[in-house]
């Protein structure tokens, strides 16, 4: 178990105290050892000694993904690239990817976040952890399989997929918990239920599960199917990866290791901070990251921060689940997809016209995508065979894009709305409705 109770106890005004000295320490190091950020303060005029509150970071600039793109690949490293034991990147679905490297201190901070949260869902040293987040270049995988064996749990790291396989591990090896995201857990809990296997005849105590937008009832359908309960886990590539902030038992909000990531909240247009409480945009600062310092952060998500007694015992202030986002990314059964992927895919495949829809709905509890496009006048009018042909061409180049099976829809040319002015509008997201 890792349960720092100094640190996951401190009063608001000790744990204030650390983030302040820790704050001065990584920007006065960022200033000084990595040039973006030495050009972008000495631009705002702003330098490590202006910092002598907390309230003093909003003289800092934000960094965007933009900016990491613009410093591919290693151009925000703050040490020499022969201490860099290990490099996670995003999907680079809009140009170039992030890039984000970690040092040796950098993967044990890693683990003991993680650590941190699965010793607050009750996992520890005799646990078997079942992990189906993925592994490679996605940091999904990682965060927990450094987590689970800084406690000392035996990992399972099976990754995505492979279902009858996952079935038979978790049988076979007595798995105690899972995790997963929640549209994969549903399905997972519906090919059990074909195979005539009963989650609740297994080992299992405990999910685990993030990497998507879900809901409070995809959550209770989890736990009836399964039997357990089920936390939540966030985190993103950019800042360390999944850990920044998870749940506890009281499953009312997640909490922010925040000894390690600074959270602020601001309004999206005004760049302002807003109150606790407040719904905006979460910006992040890693405190203690030493191979690639982040400052103010801007993740994009929406949420709120709240400072609160927790029935847990710890005070560490607690975030809302994410409930959405401030760019057009999609998040679809928990693989982030760009409208521009789905373009590149479709105008690959001759016989269409560049004009099209992504209709998301969710008929029960799991996404479904829908493709409209428009298919040639040549084509449309003259050959069914062919038509057929297309629509599965087009349905692999998607998915060989993105990574998910989609319905394609090929439509009479001209059928789908033209704009005269602005942006034609691509996706239609009828999730909530």
């Amino acid at each position: 178990m890792i349960w720092d109770k100094d640190i996951e106890c401190l009063t608001h005004e000790e744990m204030q105290e650390l983030q302040l000295k820790r704050l001065q320490d990584v920007v006065t190091r960022a200033f000084n050892e990595v040039p973006y950020y030495h050009e972008r303060y000495s631009q705002a005029e702003v330098y490590p000694e202006d910092i002598q509150t907390l309230d003093d970071i909003e003289k800092l600039p934000f960094t965007t993904k933009t900016d990491l793109r613009a410093s591919y690949p290693f151009g925000l490293f703050a040490v020499p690239q022969k201490e860099i034991v290990e490099i996670h990147t995003s999907s680079g679905t809009t140009g170039k990817p992030t890039v984000s490297g970690y040092t040796k201190e950098d993967l044990d901070i890693w683990g003991e976040v993680v650590a941190r949260g699965l010793t607050m869902m009750g996992v520890g040293e005799n646990d078997i952890i079942q992990n189906t987040h993925g592994y490679g270049l996605f940091t999904g995988g990682f965060g927990v399989h450094y987590g689970g064996q800084k406690i000392g749990a035996t990992v399972i790291p099976i990754s995505t997929g492979q279902t009858l396989r996952q079935i038979e591990l978790m049988q076979d090896f007595n798995t105690s918990m899972l995790i997963f995201t929640p549209s994969y857990g549903l399905h997972l809990a519906e090919v059990m239920k074909e195979k005539g296997v009963d989650p609740k005849d297994l080992n299992l105590k405990v999910i685990g599960f993030g990497s998507e937008a879900w809901t409070d009832e995809m959550r209770e359908k989890i736990e009836e199917k399964f039997g357990v309960p089920a936390y939540n886990i966030y985190g993103l590539t950019e800042v360390i990866g999944p850990g920044v902030a998870m749940e506890c038992p009281e499953q009312n909000g997640l909490h922010i290791y925040e000894d390690h990531f600074y959270p602020e909240i601001i309004d999206p247009k005004t760049h302002k901070q807003l109150p606790e409480g407040k719904n905006g945009e979460l910006v992040l600062t890693a405190l203690t990251r030493v191979g690639m310092p982040l400052i103010r952060f801007r993740t994009k998500d929406i949420t709120n921060i709240r400072h609160e007694t927790c029935g847990c015992g710890r005070t560490l202030v607690k975030m809302d689940k994410i409930s959405g986002r401030t760019d057009d990314m999609l998040k679809i059964k928990g693989v982030s997809v760009f409208p521009s992927q789905i373009e590149k895919a479709l105008l690959s495949i001759k016989g269409v016209e560049p004009h099209y829809q992504i209709i998301l709905t969710r008929p029960d509890i799991l996404d479904e995508i829908e493709i409209k496009v428009e298919a040639s006048p040549e084509i449309f009018f003259d050959n069914v065979k062919e038509l057929i042909g297309i629509r599965d061409k087009l349905a692999q180049a998607i998915h060989d894009e993105i990574g998910l099976r989609v319905n394609v829809t090929l439509v009479e040319p001209k059928t789908i709305d033209r704009v005269e002015s602005g942006k034609a509008k691509r996706v239609i997201d009828n999730r909530g409705k």
